[in-house]
């Protein structure tokens, strides 16, 4: 048997021969744990480290095709010295091919076992060095939680060994002292932890919100609901405003239709059945000083160089006379306004630019109206019933009187047809508004004064179809010559 295993060792010594460099006298005393680590190759020292030489080559023992079963290991053996060469006997002593592919495979399993028990013991360190870590974050907060009313037995730690790790072949040897000392240290950090986890029960709700973070959060989300309701409330009432707004718009649409026809009714009744009339006879009459009472020529007027606007008023006013007419355009509210607000004089204004006109026209009777303008100097000329009252230039010098306007008749409009102030408006009687292309000779315009002339207006004519009322604004019969000779 001893030279069965001295042929062994000699095996392994010729297949590693880097680690097979033995002392030139081997002590006759020396055991066979020390023999057999010698023999090894460097890089299996590991398991050695873990189980023992002997332990490692015990189990690492190989079985040869055919043989008997290994004999029961023992911790120590007698082995006789050999030399550094193999001994040669007779032919056939020596072992086979067979033998020597058995005992490589044997060798190399050995150095597998080796590499696997180094890495176990690497992976141990790396947890022992984790565990400190939370070891030492858990006496950190055990400082300054309050101590805890009593512990529990410590539990086993979860995930270490409780049995020896199997060898590769064989019996499982038992475990080395390194092994045993490293599974006694990470149970005592087990320990440790868990007496501490165990004296801060509180630290494990830690996580869980307090009191006053539940009240605070439960107020945040009451002020988003109430701030929710708050907002679909505004929505609400805006769009019952505008919905209000445009009901009540429609309904002063219809009340002022409806007004409108009744006073035509009334009127009708009270002159009894119509008879024949020209359609300039007729006239506008706005009974009370209001931003939605007007009358609107259906025509606009072309581009102007020149023009003369005439024109039969009655002024109920007390103060101001108002706004006879106003003539607005997309790029200019005032592009020709005739106005007297509050105590300032009749002006006449073309393109915004001002020319005060020396009309007196406040005595609540008819009269007849001219103006007359041309862009050539900016020359213009005022008339009241026939006669010449004020002349002037630079009004709007070399300005072209723009197209496609809108002609109010009662009120002045600060946006294209439009944005009337009840301030600026006209209250009495209006007849006979006529435009020219043109300015008039004074012996024309002195005609249509006295009524012997029934010139029209080229540009704009007095005609009952051409003439539309709003708000209340009425149209009824009119004379200009017999007005004239009541009043």
């Amino acid at each position: 048997m001893l030279a069965f295993l001295g042929a062994i060792i000699c095996i392994i010594a010729s297949v590693h021969p880097a680690g097979t460099a033995a002392p030139a006298a081997p002590p006759p005393a020396a055991d066979n744990d020390s023999a057999a680590a010698a023999l090894l190759p460097a890089a299996d020292k590991g398991l050695g480290a873990l189980h023992g030489p002997a332990e490692a080559l015990a189990s690492a023992g190989p079985r040869l095709p055919g043989g008997p079963p290994p004999p029961p290991l023992f911790s120590r053996f007698v082995c006789t010295p050999l030399s550094a060469e193999c001994p040669v006997t007779g032919p056939g002593t020596g072992p086979g091919p067979e033998e020597l592919l058995a005992l490589r495979s044997a060798a190399a399993q050995l150095r597998r076992t080796a590499l696997e028990q180094k890495e176990r013991i690497r992976m141990d360190q790396e947890t022992i060095r984790e565990l400190t870590g939370k070891l030492s974050r858990c006496e950190g907060g055990l400082r300054t939680a309050p101590p805890a009313a009593a512990a529990a037995p410590p539990v086993p730690a979860a995930g270490l060994r409780a049995a020896p790790r199997p060898g590769t072949m064989g019996h499982p040897p038992a475990e080395p002292p390194a092994v045993r000392e490293l599974e006694e240290a990470v149970r005592a950090l087990q320990d440790r932890i868990d007496r501490i986890e165990q004296e801060l029960p509180a630290r494990t709700n830690g996580s869980s919100p307090t009191a006053p973070a539940l009240a605070r959060d439960a107020l945040h989300t009451k002020m988003e609901q109430l701030e929710e309701q708050l907002l679909s409330k505004i929505l609400t009432l805006q769009k019952e405003r505008q919905a209000a707004s445009t009901d009540r718009s429609q309904q002063q649409h219809d009340i002022e239709k409806e007004l409108n026809s009744l006073q035509n009714r009334v009127k009708e009744l009270e002159h009894g059945p119509p008879g024949y009339s020209p359609p300039d006879a007729f006239k506008v009459t706005i009974p009370v000083q209001n931003n939605y009472m007007y009358a609107r020529m259906k025509k606009s007027l072309p581009e102007l160089y020149a023009f003369t606007i005439c024109m039969w008023l009655k002024s109920k006013a007390l103060a101001g006379l108002g706004t006879p007419f106003s003539y607005s355009v997309p790029s200019q509210a005032n592009e020709i306004v005739l106005l007297e607000w509050g105590t300032n004089p009749l002006e006449l204004l073309i393109n915004d630019k001002v020319a005060q006109l020396p009309l007196s026209l406040k005595d609540k009777a008819w009269h007849h109206v001219c103006v007359a303008w041309t862009t050539r100097d900016g020359k213009w000329s005022a008339y009241q019933d026939g006669e010449q009252r004020g002349a002037g230039e630079n009004l709007a010098s070399w300005h072209a009187i723009k197209p496609q306007g809108i002609v109010i008749l009662g009120q002045e409009q600060d946006t294209l047809g439009g944005r009337f102030d009840a301030t600026q408006a006209f209250v009495g009687e209006l007849a006979q508004f006529g435009v020219w292309d043109h300015m008039l000779a004074p012996a024309e315009i002195l005609g249509l004064a006295n009524c012997t002339s029934h010139l029209q207006g080229n540009v704009i004519q007095w005609d009952d179809q051409a003439v539309e009322v709003f708000g209340g604004a009425s149209k009824g019969g009119f004379a200009a010559c017999e007005e004239g000779r009541k009043a």
